[in-house]
């Protein structure tokens, strides 16, 4: 799912091809992809676009009048800039965009159709789409502690959770955790003031690091290559992989339809967390420590 730095790009791509423009027509090619009913999406036609902002992990197209289109990619949604009036791809497009600088087309991989696209009248409509997650980047330390501490949650949930923090998902959430050193498992109340300070610096230096890595780069292009795993990250989508501290292989545990990735040696003292499928399924044979599994994959050694 693109998340808070790869919503900051594709915004900031945007803005040259379609500030001050008109959306010269739309084409909806799954009506399940149009969530709302009134306004009827035949009225953003010939308004211009005045802003772009980023709600969470939501794109909004602010239009003359209070008009906002509000474009959720979900896990497999990207966008593409075409030239004027290409057509959607017929096996994964949803909606083209059309614009007299270019075509907008937005496409989701996969059978699951899960993107989204609200028109919404004025902003007090609009603010019911915001799930209330503090914005990190700007936020005070003090914001932050208020923000972890309102529930008590694992680390990775807390992270993730739009309700408590905006912008941040699975992929993001892996690569702070590591860098801060911490179980994904650990809980919100158990934490430290210094260190709901020092996580709130690594959150920070992680989604700031990653914003200038992805704009760089994009350049001058458009991001149509946007995806959770980068051959850079330290853990997210790098299972069994070296950690690039220590070098042990990383884990990954597997839960509903996500995943946590970390290293057991930098973020769990040597500790293995059980997900609760392999748990179930080993029982007593599950290895608590990473030796206890090099032992169980190598037991001629």
């Amino acid at each position: 799912m693109p998340e808070l730095p790869d919503i900051t790009v594709y915004l900031e791509a945007l803005a040259p091809r379609v500030l001050g423009q008109p959306i010269v027509a739309t084409r909806l090619r799954s009506a399940f992809l149009l969530r709302s009913v009134q306004p009827r999406l035949s009225t953003v036609i010939g308004r211009k676009v005045v802003g772009l902002e980023r709600l969470g992990k939501r794109i909004v197209f602010v239009l003359e009048g209070e008009l906002f289109l509000v474009l959720h990619l979900m896990i497999a949604g990207r966008l593409r800039w075409k030239p004027v009036g290409t057509a959607a791809p017929k096996r994964n497009g949803l909606l083209a965009l059309d614009f007299p600088t270019g075509s907008l087309l937005l496409t989701e991989a996969g059978s699951k159709k899960r993107a989204s696209l609200h028109v919404i009248e004025g902003r007090e409509a609009l603010a019911q789409h915001d799930p209330g997650g503090l914005e990190v980047l700007g936020a005070s330390p003090e914001d932050l502690e208020r923000a972890l501490r309102r529930e008590n949650r694992t680390l990775k949930r807390a992270l993730t959770d739009p309700r408590i923090l905006s912008g941040i998902g699975n992929a993001y959430s892996d690569e702070i955790l590591h860098r801060a050193r911490c179980s994904p498992f650990r809980r919100t109340g158990d934490l430290t003031g210094e260190e709901v300070r020092a996580l709130g610096s690594t959150i920070t230096e992680v989604l700031e690091e990653w914003i200038e890595r992805l704009r760089r780069e994009v350049g001058e292009g458009f991001p149509d290559k946007v995806t959770a795993f980068h051959p850079e990250m330290a853990v997210h989508g790098r299972y069994k992989k070296p950690c690039p501290v220590c070098a042990s292989p990383v884990q990954r545990i597997l839960y509903a339809e996500n995943e946590a990735n970390y290293c057991a040696t930098c973020q769990t003292g040597g500790k293995l967390l059980a997900d609760r499928v392999l748990s179930r399924l080993l029982k007593d044979d599950w290895p608590k420590t990473l030796e206890e599994l090099e032992a169980k994959m190598n037991p001629q050694r």
